[in-house]
């Protein structure tokens, strides 16, 4: 592990769905994040809720953004895609316990 991945890790759970009250890391919309071990990059994949969320077009920004503010974070990159589409599946049990379905 990336000394920097848990410290990018806590920045996305700051940032939350418009629609379900959990943040996107609980919810299992990232699909991927991966630390360059020499620039310290962050390269992020993830997905939505749903193709039609409200802030489909702002989120990869927005948790650009909050990544960014992790100290010794190079540049930031994210990226959607909904290949495979997301599903309850992909829920942490910290949102499912949030949720009220364990």
């Amino acid at each position: 592990m990336h000394p920097l991945e848990i410290k990018v890790i806590e920045a996305l759970r700051n940032v939350f769905d418009p629609e379900i009250p959990v943040n996107i890391y609980d919810l299992g919309l990232i699909y991927y994040l991966g630390i360059d071990d020499k620039t310290n990059d962050v390269r992020i994949l993830m997905t939505l809720t749903t193709p039609n969320c409200p802030v489909a077009e702002d989120m990869p920004g927005i948790v650009m953004e909050e990544v960014k503010k992790v100290e010794g974070v190079g540049t930031v990159k994210v990226d959607l895609t909904f290949d495979p589409p997301w599903d309850m599946d992909k829920l942490t049990d910290e949102a499912k316990l949030e949720l009220g379905l364990l």
